[in-house]
């Protein structure tokens, strides 16, 4: 008897599925360990080491500026140069023509006369005394003839040298300008550069700055006041000095004879007061101008009135004294006496770093007022603020 029963349907087996998962967690375990072998990130820098980097690019911003002025004002001159050569070689390209129309005017005249030699001319001639008298006058005209030559060669020769010394002058020009070009790319990238890793701190990594620039200002403004200190003790040393010399030489003056008692006390301190006293009423002057500046921006490449940097701002200051100093701080550091730190009077110029490429104007206890740096205005600050490398008295 058949049977009715249903047969079975046999089940598969998944090994194709188990396959694919075998698959799937060998390419994650292949990824991780990829991930575990590659190269860290580079780990973000320190505030410190930012605080670093951007004071050295705007230093080198600084010694970039500087260049850009000293381009600038070369520019400036030679530009001056160039347009006075190409004026002078105008007004002889002139004079060049009218000495040629004069001679256009004398070959002219000869041709219409025919060219008659002088035998023919006598023969020819009403008597001979009339001949002798139109000779004279024809030697003259030869002469003034010869003079409109010598004088057409003569501007010719002046001419062409001075279109020679134009040409080289336009050469130079556009090497000052391809330098001033150069320098202002200089710049930009600099500060370009600094304000890029500035925007990159987070808030917390700004107040961490922000103190450090406040650690940094209060260690140089004790430094200041150290310098203050001494610089009064000084003072108050050599002015008891003086008044203790004073004191002896009135003395003297009472009880001596009357030959010399007069000529102890002079020696060396009235042309020496005299010279202090003017320096003064100079640097009163300079300073009050310097103060009136403050919280003007700084520029670079700027020397006022509405925006400075820091050379054009010792500058601009010290004309005010009727001084005239150079535009950039390698030129203004060798302007003047040089003097020792310990020896500064307000209204000398304070030079910094190596390269030369800070100045700020020395007021005392100090202090100093200068156009510090890009995103900065014009302010008073302690001279220790950066490293000193000299310092000058212009008059």
């Amino acid at each position: 008897m058949a049977s009715h029963r249903k047969p079975r349907t046999k089940v598969r087996t998944t090994t194709p599925a188990v396959g694919l998962t075998t698959a799937a967690l060998a390419s994650v375990t292949l990824l991780s360990t990829q991930s575990a072998t590659a190269a860290p990130a580079d780990p973000k820098p320190a505030v410190e080491e930012v605080q670093k980097k951007v004071d050295a690019l705007y230093r080198q911003a600084g010694a970039a500026t500087q260049e850009y002025n000293r381009a600038k004002a070369a520019s400036t001159s030679q530009q001056t140069k160039v347009d006075t050569l190409l004026s002078d070689v105008a007004k002889r390209t002139e004079k060049i023509n009218e000495a040629r129309r004069a001679l256009g005017s004398y070959a002219a005249a000869q041709y219409r006369n025919g060219g008659i030699g002088p035998a023919a001319t006598f023969f020819l001639a009403d008597n001979p005394q009339g001949y002798f008298d139109q000779s004279r006058l024809m030697d003259r005209a030869t002469e003034r003839q010869q003079r409109s030559v010598t004088e057409f060669r003569t501007q010719q020769a002046s001419a062409a040298k001075k279109r020679a010394e134009a040409v080289k002058s336009l050469e130079t020009l556009t090497e000052t300008q391809a330098t001033l070009a150069s320098s202002k790319k200089d710049v930009q990238t600099k500060l370009t550069e600094a304000r890029g890793l500035l925007s990159r701190l987070t808030a917390e990594e700004k107040a961490r700055l922000a103190e450090l620039e406040r650690k940094k200002e209060a260690e140089a403004k004790e430094k200041a006041a150290k310098l203050a200190a001494r610089q009064a003790a000084e003072a108050k040393e050599r002015a008891e000095a003086e008044e203790k010399a004073r004191e002896e030489a009135s003395k003297e003056s009472g009880g001596g004879s009357g030959t010399g008692s007069g000529t102890g006390t002079a020696p060396g301190s009235g042309s020496g007061s005299g010279t202090d006293s003017g320096y003064a009423a100079k640097a009163e002057k300079v300073l009050a101008f310097a103060r009136a500046q403050i919280g003007k921006p700084y520029v670079w490449g700027a020397s006022g009135p509405s925006s400075y940097d820091c050379s054009g701002l010792t500058q601009a200051a010290w004309r005010e004294a009727g001084v005239t100093l150079p535009r950039t701080t390698w030129d203004q550091v060798e302007f003047g006496t040089r003097v020792a730190t310990s020896d500064l009077k307000p209204g000398d110029l304070v030079f910094f770093y190596d390269d030369i490429s800070h100045v700020g104007i020395y007021k005392g206890d100090g202090m100093m007022i200068h156009a510090p740096k890009p995103g900065a205005n014009v302010r008073e600050e302690s001279i220790y603020y950066m490293p000193i490398y000299g310092s000058v008295r212009p008059a």
